[in-house]
């Protein structure tokens, strides 16, 4: 990427938040913060109002619009590619709201390109893994994400596995986090005054509450973090005749552990 190219990046990504760090550009384009600032000068040379505060990050004034971004073929690529995994592995409000923004993304390419992702959409797929049980979908994706938004408690019906029973939580929604072919959602469980785990495919019903959070709860990176760290782990060596390997998964994956 040549100079040029990376102002006109490092501009996008001014509008794309509300105050973007110096060191996010740095990291983004593995370039000094020296560099940065260079760059961010050239562009407040050409006019482009940017409000810039020692620790804090820059921002841009407030109603500045750039006219419509083009994508490159590449990005439009990679939009229809998540498209693929968007309608396998989230609810059907979530699958919605992504096809409405890719119609607008499209509407903005050229007849070429437009041509392109047609061909291109016939032949990318995302295969379910027969073997393990696929998400009951639910329409609770969204309404957590806006919860968190909002700092709102919510309230679940949530059927728990080990009683076998329906119990209603109040929570505090922390984040979600997909793991092998389910989601699922950390939250601060005002019934058990603690963090938990929730499968979100085993929330009946959902509801924003209006009453917020009163206490600051740790990032989801972090609460993931510190809680693989607490896991005591150990390794288990399973010896399994040759014809059980369809039931554990990818047989071709298997295969390279079990001798000949």
């Amino acid at each position: 990427m040549n100079r040029i190219e990376r102002i006109s990046a490092i501009l996008i990504q001014l509008q794309s938040k509300k105050i973007v760090k110096a060191q996010e550009i740095a990291d983004r384009f593995e370039i000094s913060l020296r560099t940065v600032y260079r760059d961010v000068r050239s562009l407040e040379e050409t006019g482009v109002p940017i409000i810039g505060e020692a620790g804090v990050g820059y921002s841009l004034v407030e109603g500045y619009k750039l006219p419509p971004i083009m994508f490159t073929k590449e990005e439009a690529i990679a939009f229809l590619t998540a498209e693929k995994l968007v309608e396998k592995f989230t609810d059907p409000n979530t699958k919605n709201s992504y096809k409405s923004a890719l119609y607008k993304i499209k509407a903005v390419l050229k007849n070429s390109e437009k041509s392109n992702l047609d061909t291109l959409a016939a032949h990318i797929e995302i295969l379910p893994n027969s073997n393990l049980p696929g998400p009951k979908p639910n329409n609770v994706i969204e309404p957590i994400l806006k919860s968190i938004v909002e700092k709102c408690q919510i309230k679940i019906n949530y059927f728990t596995n080990h009683s076998q029973q329906n119990t209603e939580r109040v929570v505090e929604p922390v984040g979600i986090f997909h793991s092998g072919s389910n989601w699922y959602l950390v939250a601060y469980c005002l019934l058990r005054n603690d963090y938990r785990n929730f499968k979100i495919n085993r929330i009946n019903e959902m509801e924003i509450l209006s009453q917020k959070f009163q206490m600051a709860h740790p990032s989801l990176k972090s609460f993931l973090e510190k809680t693989s760290q607490e896991r005591e782990l150990q390794k288990v060596v399973l010896r399994v005749e040759r014809h059980i390997l369809r039931f554990l998964g990818d047989e071709k994956y298997y295969q390279g552990f079990v001798s000949q």
